[in-house]
């Protein structure tokens, strides 16, 4: 079990948990966001002044992992998972693997928006802040119907079950996924933004918040956002999402808002539920394979063609 390290005393403790639990989620979503939003507009993130964004990035990773060991949801849920089923190297490959994939899509989207006929109607002569929430709601409701389709549709629930065989939560966990899937997801949320005419600066703001957002939403902090909970897609909710049995992880589906899970009536939160690794992974696939290798190609297997759980209404 990890526990918070012993360089912290337990005064530095009383101080640092009621921020962390109050404090972190606004220094990610607006502070960090907010530093990547400013650099683009201010145009320090062009050319070699673009490496500050992959440094944002790790100082979110680096907050991230600080914040689950200062103040954990599940203390055991801070350390790998033992023997055949360890899982912490293989996160990091799916979260360096997607995150290059996410940064080379950024990368593409100036051919791709070459393609798109006409100049589109995108607002660009709102703030850019605005514009950048903009993007990221319109990319949310397309992400959002992706991964409702997931767990309807057989072959995308297959894709995306390697997401769904995690037996703990924290940070890295949203970056787990087949990289097909993510595919899927990222070309649901970007292509309506290209029809729309997204300039490139507005989609490579995208690009971080994203990573923030998956980072706060599988967290292992027992962080507080009040009333929030029910509008943001953060990690209070999301652990309804990624309970074993089928059909009762057909909840909350949103990667940024919970807006389109209250519109299809998938919305799912009790107070009072305490979420332990029991409650996690595959009640039909207790077996998934945790090797990185292993997992892309389970979904072509025949036995990985699980039945995709049949998404009920709340």
């Amino acid at each position: 079990m990890t526990h918070t390290s012993s360089a912290v005393g337990p005064m530095a403790r009383s101080v640092l948990r009621p921020l962390v639990r109050y404090a972190y989620v606004p220094f990610m979503l607006i502070g960090l966001n907010g530093t990547a939003i400013a650099l683009i507009a201010s145009g320090a993130a062009d050319g070699p002044g673009k490496l500050w964004l992959p440094g944002v990035l790790a100082v979110a990773v680096g907050c991230s992992f600080a914040a689950e060991r200062l103040l954990p949801y599940e203390a055991d849920w801070n350390s790998p998972l033992p023997g055949e089923h360890r899982d912490d190297r293989r996160d990091t490959v799916h979260a360096i693997v997607n995150e290059s994939l996410t940064l080379g899509g950024v990368a593409s989207l100036p051919l791709l928006a070459a393609l798109v006929p006409g100049g589109g109607i995108w607002p660009s002569s709102l703030p850019f802040a605005v514009q950048v929430l903009i993007a990221i709601l319109v990319a949310d409701a397309g992400i959002t119907l992706v991964h409702y389709a997931s767990h309807k549709i057989g072959w995308l629930w297959r894709l995306h079950a390697v997401h769904h065989s995690v037996r703990r939560c924290y940070g890295f966990n949203g970056l787990m996924k087949h990289p097909l899937h993510q595919a899927l997801e990222t070309a649901a949320g970007v292509a309506p933004l290209l029809l729309l005419g997204l300039p490139l600066d507005v989609a490579t703001a995208l690009a971080p918040a994203v990573a923030v957002q998956l980072l706060l939403q599988h967290s292992n902090v027992d962080y507080r956002v009040g009333p929030l909970k029910h509008v943001l897609a953060l990690n209070e909710g999301h652990r309804f999402h990624h309970l074993k049995r089928a059909g009762v992880g057909d909840v909350n589906f949103g990667l940024f808002t919970l807006l389109w899970d209250h519109a299809l009536r998938t919305y799912s939160y009790d107070p009072a539920r305490r979420f332990t690794s029991d409650d996690l992974g595959m009640a039909a696939k207790p077996h998934y394979p945790a090797a990185y290798l292993a997992q892309l190609a389970e979904p072509f297997k025949p036995s990985g063609a699980c039945t995709a759980p049949t998404v009920r209404s709340r």
